[in-house]
This record gives C-alpha cells, sequence and structure tokens, in this order.
C-alpha cells in the first residue's frame, strides 16, 4: 500500500447537538418572557403654580429604613399598618394615599407599603416628589 493510497482520519464537528441546544435555549428563553408582568397602578403629582385646590387633609404615608413607616408624621410599626390605613380610609369618600419612599428605604419596602395601602382600599397610590436640594 502506498502512502498516499491510506486513509487520513477526517474530524469533522458535528453541528447537530449545539444547533438542539441553541433551540431548547430559545424556547425556554421565550417561555419565561411570555409570563404575566405585574404592574402597580400609580398617580405621578402634575407640576402646579399658584394654589391647588383642597378636599381635605391629605394622607402621607412615609416608608422609612427599616422598615418603619409614618402616617401623616405619626410612627406606625409594620404590624399595624394595614389597620390604621383600613380605618383611616373606611369612612373617606376620596380613597387616595401620598406614598413618599426616604432615599435610605429599599425599593422593595416601598413596594410592600404600596401593596399593604391597596390592600387596605386605597383606591388611587400618589407618589410624592421628593424635593430638590
Amino acid at each position: 500500500m502506498t502512502p498516499a493510497a491510506r486513509a487520513f482520519p477526517t474530524s469533522e464537528v458535528n453541528v447537530t447537538p449545539m444547533l438542539d441546544v441553541l433551540l431548547v435555549l430559545l424556547i425556554i428563553f421565550m417561555a419565561v418572557t411570555v409570563q404575566e408582568h405585574r404592574t402597580v397602578d400609580a398617580q405621578l403629582p402634575e407640576a402646579r403654580f399658584g394654589a391647588c385646590e383642597s378636599t381635605g387633609k391629605p394622607i402621607v404615608l412615609e416608608v422609612l429604613p427599616g422598615p418603619t413607616y409614618r402616617i401623616n408624621q405619626a410612627p406606625v410599626s409594620p404590624s399595624e399598618l394595614a389597620t390604621r390605613l383600613r380605618a383611616i380610609f373606611d369612612n373617606r369618600p376620596e380613597k387616595i394615599i401620598y406614598i413618599s419612599g426616604d432615599r435610605r428605604s429599599r425599593y422593595q419596602e416601598v413596594v410592600t407599603a404600596m401593596d399593604v395601602a391597596k390592600a387596605a382600599g386605597v383606591r388611587v397610590l400618589s407618589i410624592s416628589p421628593t424635593p430638590r436640594r
């Protein structure tokens, strides 16, 4: 047998398994992104010039780090927040609350306070603007 007639081993890359893995990852990615998105309805304040009309004393829920809460400057423990909000909003015709998150508080603490307020009967969440320094 001559050296030219000998068969040399050839190596070919089989891309079929790589394509299978790619398609499975694509299907998983598509399934994850189609999941239901949760949203929180909020009313952002509008810029006003001059005096604003008032329909009563607004209820402001401050979310401080910890989490600790204050309703119109009165401290409220996290365990009694829902009860206090329910008592405040049961007899109010306008069920609007202003949420003011401290810069040092975590985002999850503010969202939890918003969930508690919605469960207590608040219909409109309005986010208080932070004063510019």
